[in-house]
């Protein structure tokens, strides 16, 4: 009964695009920051607004990743039950995924929600995830142990195309040295990016992105966030916690991971088959557009997933008030 509960608030469109305007909130408030320096600004304006925003949708819902321990964040904190009262669910958010991003006017910065019905999204503890993302249809040929060159090949073969046409995302972090050697060594193309990789893991399951394949280390938190999205689109993402130190590894153990180095698959991920995802772009970026200001209003663009597999995106128009003085 939960569960069709849930498919049935799911695929409603007025409920759908009450999620979106979740993301929406958070975007606009975050965006008055752009190209401002001010990284924690913009998260906290946006932090503000999305928590206003989930209060008044009528679900009753609990944060599972979010912006920390209740110790740690005053709002979105990890535990924190909002909603207005309904259907119980699990809620992953990201009201910033890239604050520097943001902070530097650079591409790619997304306000970002992932729901499920309860038990349905894996609580991650705050480390680093090895992760490896691809579409559909590369899906079934790719692990996240085998060989840089035998997944690049694996990839090339399911879409069709030679692996100097298959384009592979990374961090641009000095632990990818090696890796970007193996890539650039099998033939493949590299986009590196500064920051943000939610949005390049979930670029990989939507064609028109042209990008094919994310590989390397980043937050074990937007792990879960992509794979709730990928695994709506078809696509395939796996998982394995890189914990930094002693305390990281007993904070995991404390959450469940008796064994932190084991592959954690999709469906442990995103346990729940009945999932919806929205982000909303702050800056322009592969998935959606920024937010755009003319007059006294506002445009954004986001993309909104459910777990049928349908895809959409929106585009808003936003009446704005007075703006707040000296932004």
């Amino acid at each position: 009964m939960a569960r069709a509960i849930l498919r049935a608030l799911l695929d409603h469109p007025v409920h759908s695009l009450d999620f979106v305007k979740v993301t929406e909130s958070a975007a606009l408030a975050a965006s008055r920051w752009m190209g401002r320096g001010e990284r924690d600004a913009a998260d906290g304006a946006a932090v503000e607004k999305m928590r206003e925003a989930l209060g008044d949708m009528e679900i009753a819902g609990r944060i599972v990743i979010g912006e920390g321990e209740r110790d740690e964040a005053p709002m979105l904190y990890i535990g924190e039950e909002l909603g207005a009262g309904g259907q119980e669910v699990d809620i992953a958010v990201d009201p910033v995924e890239g604050t520097n991003l943001v902070a530097n006017g650079l591409p790619n910065a997304i306000a970002v929600m992932a729901i499920a019905e309860r038990g349905g999204l894996l609580h991650a503890p705050d480390t680093y995830m090895k992760k490896l993302a691809v579409g559909a249809k590369a899906a079934p040929y790719v692990h996240i142990d085998a060989p840089v060159l035998e997944n690049l090949e694996a990839v090339a073969n399911a879409l069709e195309k030679p692996i100097n046409d298959v384009c592979v995302v990374i961090l641009d972090r000095p632990r990818h040295a090696e890796l970007i050697r193996d890539v650039r060594a099998a033939g493949a193309r590299i986009r590196l990016i500064s920051d943000g990789d939610v949005d390049a893991c979930i670029a990989t399951a939507i064609e028109s992105t042209g990008i094919h394949v994310a590989m390397g280390t980043g937050g074990a938190p937007e792990g879960v966030l992509a794979a709730a999205a990928i695994k709506c689109l078809g696509g395939n993402f796996m998982g394995r916690l890189q914990p930094r130190n002693a305390d990281e590894i007993r904070r995991a153990a404390e959450m469940g991971f008796d064994d932190v180095g084991r592959v954690l698959e999709i469906n442990d991920l995103v346990r729940s088959n009945d999932v919806i995802f929205c982000a909303t772009g702050i800056t322009d970026g592969d998935l959606v557009r920024g937010v755009r200001f003319f007059g006294n209003q506002a445009r954004t663009h986001s993309i909104l997933v459910h777990s049928s597999g349908t895809v959409r995106f929106v585009e808003s128009t936003h009446r704005l008030g007075a703006r707040p003085a000296g932004r």
